[in-house]
């Protein structure tokens, strides 16, 4: 026996029903992470011009303190990461900016989890269907030879053939359900792919409505460091307290 007719015998003793069954637990799959990442985007949102309001109202004060508490209460992902440079605010604007931009990179990788099963999925999907397609098909053929109508008299040869006919077209049209469901399966999950893209170029860029306000207030006097931020302990570092006046000491 040649490779050829090892591997026809395998898949057609495998037929192409398994293929299906695959598909279904893909599109399974597809679905749960869809709903799963849905609502993971929704609560990591927010009003964006509340928070930034009430932040404005506690850098003003120079309570950074309630400010940090308050960002990290609303579980939002610009409030994750203005919370991660007001920590380091004692250490300047540079400092803050630089935390910032590590929240956000940790963030971006929460974000895009399980998209790229997403994306995979959209792209394979119909692939998969078509090779379970490429099966029946296989299979259609092969019965069409074993039916090969002989050399008969009258209408026996003819009548056969229209039997075998009959047999591939509809082993055909069984075999290209296979590449329907696979589209069927990439729509919705190239859909999302998309939609979640964009929904975390959105969380993204609103990041900057709270981070530039940080560093608009740690910024504030650049020589004489952040207003409002606590002082150093024991005179260790800048301080950001009120300057002394010249020729106050001693």
């Amino acid at each position: 026996m040649s490779a050829v007719d090892a591997v026809k015998q395998i898949l057609l003793q495998s037929g192409s029903s398994w293929v299906l069954w695959f598909l279904g637990l893909l599109s399974l799959a597809s679905a749960a992470i869809i709903v799963e990442r849905w609502i993971f985007y929704r609560s990591r949102g927010g009003d964006l011009q509340a928070m930034a309001e009430r932040l404005d109202g506690y850098l003003s004060a120079g309570d950074f303190g309630t400010a940090i508490q308050e960002l990290q209460r609303s579980r939002s992902v610009a409030g994750t990461i203005a919370a991660a440079g007001l920590r380091l605010a004692d250490r300047g604007a540079a400092a803050a900016d630089k935390a910032m931009q590590s929240a956000v990179a940790l963030e971006r990788g929460r974000l895009e989890r399980w998209l790229a099963y997403l994306g995979t999925l959209g792209n394979n999907a119909p692939f998969i269907g078509l090779f379970g397609t490429v099966i029946g098909i296989i299979g259609a053929f092969e019965e069409l030879g074993h039916a090969a109508p002989g050399h008969g008299v009258g209408g026996t040869a003819a009548a056969a053939a229209q039997v075998a006919s009959q047999v591939v077209m509809a082993r055909i049209a069984e075999a290209l359900v296979a590449t329907a469901v696979g589209i069927l399966v990439a729509l919705p999950a190239v859909a999302a792919f998309n939609y979640f893209q964009r929904r975390i170029a959105s969380l993204l860029s609103g990041t900057e409505v709270l981070s530039n306000l940080v560093l608009a207030y740690l910024s504030e006097g650049a020589a004489g460091g952040p207003r409002g931020a606590p002082p150093p302990v024991d005179g260790a570092g800048p301080s950001f307290g009120v300057p002394t006046p010249a020729g106050s000491a001693g």
